[in-house]
């Protein structure tokens, strides 16, 4: 918890690096605080995972320290046959699973499709919040929905509220996705009816822990 660290934080993390047998140990840095492009670049040279605390992070710290000691229970093997079996138990969560992915950029969907994709997962995609209600009424097994909080006409807030309001959705996992992170922007989701927030640009495997989390528990 970088939280309760004294002192210079990236010298705490920098030392444990520094003693002999521990250059390759996985760091996991947990905060409750929302990071600054510059502090999230300066920590992840020592970390290898940042979490941030939400109702469902010590399930995702959970989820990120089985990958890591799975990694080390396959150390022996070759590197693509440990990739393979990462992959593996990550498709195995993801494969079905139908993903509403709500933006107005036909960039951010084509690449967050091309991603998702890759894990067999069923992409449906709505431009706007009006068509993600729209969406959900043609679909209602969706299991989880990508909001983008910033769109013309029904932003993400409006949207996420109007979701909560139809019984049928009111547990359904919906991350939402704002345009940078800044302070007060989880607890500004988390108060819309969001389960979760990441912040764009969208790094990838931080959105497939995400995914892995929400989706695994539903």
């Amino acid at each position: 918890d970088i939280g309760s660290l004294k002192g210079n934080k990236y010298q705490v993390i920098e030392s444990i690096k520094s003693y002999e047998g521990l250059e390759n140990l996985p760091i996991i840095i947990f905060t409750e605080h929302n990071l600054s492009k510059e502090e999230e670049l300066k920590i992840k040279q020592y970390a290898d995972s940042i979490v941030v605390k939400t109702a469902h992070s010590y399930q995702r710290i959970l989820d990120e320290v089985g990958l890591f000691l799975h990694l080390v229970e396959e150390k022996n093997n070759s590197v693509e046959s440990t990739r393979g079996k990462a992959l593996g138990s990550l498709t195995e969560v993801l494969s079905g699973k139908k993903v509403l992915i709500t933006d107005d950029d036909v960039r951010n969907i084509f690449s967050l499709t091309k991603a998702l994709e890759k894990y067999k997962v069923d992409v449906i995609v709505a431009m706007d919040g009006k068509h993600a209600l729209q969406q959900l009424r043609d679909n209602p097994d969706i299991d989880v929905i990508l909001m983008d909080m910033m769109m013309p006409e029904m932003d993400g807030y409006e949207s996420i509220m109007e979701i909560r309001k139809i019984p049928a959705f009111k547990k359904l996992p919906i991350i939402a996705v704002t345009a940078k992170s800044m302070i007060g922007d989880r607890e500004k989701c988390l108060n819309a009816g969001a389960s979760d927030y990441i912040s764009k640009p969208v790094d990838i495997d931080q959105l497939l822990s995400l995914l892995r989390v929400w989706l695994y528990e539903s």
